[in-house]
């Protein structure tokens, strides 16, 4: 019983949980933001490169 007390009382493991969970949100927003900026970017290059011509 002893061992199963301390297993229940154990939190180590939901901080680690925790911190993949705020990793993955941190990864979603740059993978998204990423997109957004490289979208843009190529938008204002073609609009360049049809002045050009």
């Amino acid at each position: 019983m002893k061992i199963f007390a301390r297993f229940m009382n154990d939190e180590s493991g939901a901080t680690a949980i925790e911190y993949g969970l705020i990793a993955g949100l941190i990864a979603v927003v740059i993978i998204s933001a990423l997109t957004t900026l490289g979208t843009n970017v190529k938008n204002k290059f073609n609009a360049i490169a049809s002045n050009l011509t």
